[in-house]
């Protein structure tokens, strides 16, 4: 089965090798904050075309990332090389399962739901549905085959200083986030703690 072009570079699998293997570790940290960041622009543009109240993004962090877009492209990205079609097949069922895991876990540990899909039709307990499954699957065909070599060259630019500055600061904010949403269960009081009103 042919590879999707982003798939014929340089595989990025850990090996033996230790400097090798802190290299791959800089490289996905990396994927994980382009992604989580360009998923937070996603749902920035989808709240101002549906026209939601919700015009926050519908993320844990403080930080302008979506973290669920972040694991859902890494979950992808694992994936053995395929066509297009399994890409976006498998690589939305991947999305989706994370989508799931991420809303369980909201629920579970923190008493917050960060998103309901309760009202749309082929949706599994409010988490996942079948409309943004296939929407993952889409997106996540379009940045293996467009955005991912961009993304990895950037990412394989970057100082490694600049992943241990990133990775001290995203860490404060998730500690800090959870731990807020831990006490108060309020996911728009932590926001709006963060942002003056519209």
């Amino acid at each position: 089965m042919k590879k999707l072009p982003a798939q014929e570079a340089d595989t990025i699998l850990p090996t033996g090798d230790t400097e090798t293997r802190g290299d791959t570790m800089d490289l996905w940290l990396w994927y994980f904050w382009i992604y989580s960041f360009l998923g937070w622009l996603v749902e920035l543009a989808f709240a101002a075309v549906s026209q939601s109240e919700e015009k926050r993004r519908r993320c844990l962090l403080l930080l302008p990332l979506c973290p669920v877009y972040g694991l859902g492209m890494l979950a992808a990205l694992a994936l053995p090389p395929m066509g297009w079609l399994g890409v976006t097949v498998l690589g939305g069922l991947a999305a989706t399962a994370v989508e799931y895991a991420c809303h369980w876990a909201g629920e579970r540990f923190l008493g917050v739901r960060f998103w309901d899909y309760a009202q749309v039709p082929g949706n599994l307990r409010g988490r996942v549905c079948l409309p943004f499954t296939l929407a993952w699957g889409v997106l996540v065909w379009a940045a293996i085959e467009f955005v991912q070599p961009v993304v990895a060259a950037l990412a394989a630019s970057i100082p490694e200083a600049a992943t241990y500055i990133f990775l001290l600061v995203f860490t404060g904010d998730l500690v800090c986030s959870l731990r807020f949403l831990r006490v108060t269960g309020d996911l728009k009081g932590m926001r709006a703690a963060v942002f003056s009103p519209d």
